[in-house]
């Protein structure tokens, strides 16, 4: 896991942490001290802690004009034990939303598994946003499975095209415009 790093061919474009406006603003990364942990895994030093054992991210753009994010996971996403979307809603997102952010593209495909518990902050999310969306992509079948079970697709956009974007290859904006489309096309359904 030490050797995943955050994407960053967007960095000419985006750094949460010269964003004065983003919770990371300010943050100094090491290239060579690996300091946090997924169990006894040691991770790349770019991703940001939460604050989570189990989750970290990266805020890897913010368009403010636009007002939405994309945020990438790497880890065990556990709401059981240890409360993580309550952790990523109150810290992360709260703050992004008060800079007028309603509209998250979350790229899963390091999340390595899912623990639930009930779903009143993913409720809460989508009550603050209230135009906005929150779009799951690219999370492994079995992770986005255990989501569904407890109802999170009832909240968040998930599925059909969005399962294996090969995002990497758009830039932001066009990324931006091909979740919209999707987006828009289940909504008017």
């Amino acid at each position: 896991m030490h050797m995943v790093e955050p994407f960053y061919h967007w960095r000419n474009l985006y750094i949460a942490s010269e964003d004065d406006a983003s919770p990371f603003y300010g943050r100094e990364y090491s290239e060579f001290d690996f300091e946090h942990q997924v169990y006894n895994y040691y991770i790349h030093p770019q991703w940001d802690s939460i604050e989570s054992p189990t989750l970290f991210i990266k805020i890897i753009y913010i368009d403010y004009e636009s007002s939405f994010a994309v945020i990438e996971f790497i880890g065990e996403w556990n709401d059981a034990i240890e409360n993580d979307i309550m952790t990523l809603k109150r810290d992360i997102i709260d703050e992004l939303i008060k800079m007028g952010i309603d509209k998250y593209i979350l790229i899963g495909e390091n999340v390595l598994n899912f623990h639930s518990s009930d779903d009143c902050y993913y409720e809460e999310w989508i009550d603050d946003i209230e135009d906005g969306w929150v779009v799951l992509l690219n999370f492994h079948e079995h992770v986005m499975q255990e989501m569904e079970d407890i109802g999170i697709d009832q909240y968040f956009v998930t599925g059909g095209d969005l399962a294996s974007i090969d995002w990497r290859t758009y830039l932001p904006h066009q990324l931006f415009d091909y979740v919209e489309e999707i987006v828009e096309s289940r909504l008017t359904i």
